[in-house]
């Protein structure tokens, strides 16, 4: 059903405020390139909830930025994509890539589960780290924001097979944790391997590969390869786009299999409850609504790739839909800011930046490794 002309009207000044806050945020990282405007619009956002100045009249806009406008964000990130592109640097730097991210991924909640780190943390952090900085935690946020089913409507929380409680409800905390840590250790990686490039004496092709999959954010890879010319730059675009490209089919994949978890659940509910008919007993209670074994919005993002791959799209159209792609993902970081409880990021945030230098060191690592070995 269409949203009413009500709805609309009690979301306007959450919309507004969001919009107004990430309209801020560019302004300060186009002073300061340097400085994520995602980090910017969830610092703010954070600063409104915790020192109580967000209006109780902006709570409905601001959980619709939260959600929706999040997802359309994502989608259009699609666009950024092309698939071609990233094959013409060859064989061997395609191997560097998906050996980058998928061992920076694997390695980083590894070594987040032995930190205690909790899940949904662990797991931002590495996507952000492996794959494209706070637009990828961004991705994954709105995957591991979809609530998964409970037995009973009064279920303590999930607990998985290792013991672990489940902590979907802290999404937002672990967003805003994870966006300051790959922000960081993103910047100081863009300091740091341009000069071990030069010093290391590679050349342009090795060095554009290392750059671009050793540093998180495009952004940064960008400032970091233009110091070392136009020809390293390049290479590293593309390369980091590469990265990018594993986006689509990491966050499909974690959404499909939490989507399983939730069809699993909600058969057990339907059995159960279909159970009580003939035992008497009380039924569950729950709503046996079956979710997509592929979230909608990651639909949307892979079929925007399809069309970039294959289809000729005008540079001003990829320039509109950039922009907008950024500050509809900065809207929707103002949003999430203002889902964080201060005192929950303060008292998990040392676990999580030492996880972000390990994974910062592990793409870093990994890649070189790859460059010196394949390129």
């Amino acid at each position: 059903m269409l949203p009413t002309a009500a709805t609309w009207l009690s979301r306007a000044p959450g919309l507004l405020l969001t919009t107004a806050v990430a309209l801020v945020a560019f302004a300060v990282h186009s002073a300061v390139p340097v400085v994520s405007a995602l980090l910017v619009a969830i610092v703010i956002g954070v600063i409104l909830r915790n020192a109580g100045w967000l209006p109780a009249a902006a709570e409905p806009g601001v959980r619709y930025s939260a959600r929706t406008v999040l997802r359309l964000g994502v989608v259009l990130l699609g666009l950024q994509l092309s698939i071609p592109e990233v094959v013409a640097l060859g064989w061997e730097a395609i191997v560097v890539i998906v050996a980058t991210v998928t061992l920076t991924w694997c390695f980083t909640l590894l070594v987040g589960r032995w930190l205690r780190v909790p899940r949904a943390l662990r797991m931002l952090l590495a996507t952000g780290t492996a794959i494209c900085g706070a637009s990828a935690v961004a991705a994954m946020s709105a995957v591991l924001g979809e609530r998964e089913p409970t037995a009973t409507p009064a279920a303590p929380a999930a607990v998985d097979a290792a013991g672990e409680i489940a902590d979907d409800e802290d999404v937002e905390d672990a967003a805003a944790t994870a966006v300051a840590a790959v922000t960081v250790f993103g910047t100081l990686s863009m300091l740091v391997l341009p000069t071990a490039a030069a010093a290391l004496g590679l050349g342009d092709h090795a060095a554009g590969v290392w750059v671009g999959a050793g540093i998180h954010e495009v952004g940064q890879v960008v400032a970091a390869g233009g110091v070392l010319g136009p020809t390293v730059l390049a290479t590293a675009v593309v390369t980091k786009l590469g990265r990018v490209v594993l986006l689509a089919p990491l966050v499909a994949g974690v959404g499909y299999a939490r989507s399983r978890r939730a069809r699993v659940a909600v058969e057990h509910q339907v059995a159960v409850d279909s159970a009580s008919v003939v035992t008497g007993a009380a039924p569950t209670g729950v709503t046996h609504t079956r979710p997509p074994l592929v979230p909608g919005f990651v639909l949307g993002f892979l079929a925007l790739v399809a069309v970039r791959s294959l289809l000729p799209v005008p540079a001003v159209v990829l320039d509109v839909v950039e922009t907008a792609a950024t500050l509809l993902l900065t809207v929707a970081m103002v949003a999430l800011g203002t889902g964080v409880n201060l005192t929950v990021l303060l008292r998990r945030g040392g676990p999580a930046m030492l996880l972000g230098l390990v994974a910062a060191l592990l793409a870093a690592g990994i890649s070189l490794l790859g460059v010196l070995t394949l390129l």
